[in-house]
């Protein structure tokens, strides 16, 4: 009977330093990023008060790559779109979601370097845009499901374009939603 191994304890001290308990050495965040290409588990703790704080750490480690010229891999609109979910009531929808969506890609990750190496050339670039987008759009798709309310323009609405043709802010729209409906209150008031 097997036992699985358990992870490895890395302790973080006030002076920010990470130390990891199995090496007895102290590690950086990058070493800490290794560690998970590796696939190596691990959990952080606060050494002081023993707290566990695994996720914000990982957390600073995407900070970190996201930082680095040349090594953005989450989009601005990805940013925001999980800006938005926070507070909403897809929120506890949301990590199960990404989770089967990264469990998803990475056994079809695979697949896209086999294409790629075949390929080695525009086809297997398009290869990977193909997959982005059936990702985004089952991505799109289930979040429409779950929004089934989400607020509509009705139909006769002013239309969102400018006077040159290009696209009002969304606060733009959101004055004007507001001052419709200070109108129809008004109106309402009257009677």
């Amino acid at each position: 009977m097997a036992t699985e191994k358990q992870p490895t304890i890395i302790k973080k001290y006030a002076n920010r330093r990470l130390y990891h308990t199995g090496t007895s050495t102290y590690v950086t965040l990058e070493d800490l990023a290794g560690m998970v290409r590796e696939g190596e588990d691990f959990v952080v703790f606060d050494a002081k008060s023993g707290e566990e704080i695994t996720r914000s750490v990982l957390t600073q480690i995407i900070f970190e790559q996201e930082n680095k010229e040349g090594q953005n891999l989450l989009p601005v609109t990805v940013l925001r779109q999980l800006i938005r979910f926070y507070g909403d009531s897809l929120q506890s929808l949301v990590p199960s979601y990404l989770e089967f969506s990264m469990n998803n890609l990475s056994q079809e990750q695979q697949k896209l370097r086999d294409q790629m190496a075949q390929a080695f050339g525009p086809s297997a670039f398009q290869a990977m845009e193909e997959q982005v987008r059936k990702n985004m759009s089952f991505f799109t798709e289930a979040m429409s499901m779950f929004a089934p309310f989400a607020p509509q323009m009705p139909v006769g609405a002013p239309d969102t374009k400018g006077p040159q043709g290009e696209a009002t802010s969304d606060l733009e729209t959101l004055k004007r939603q507001m001052a419709d409906m200070q109108a129809k209150l008004d109106k309402l008031a009257r009677q």
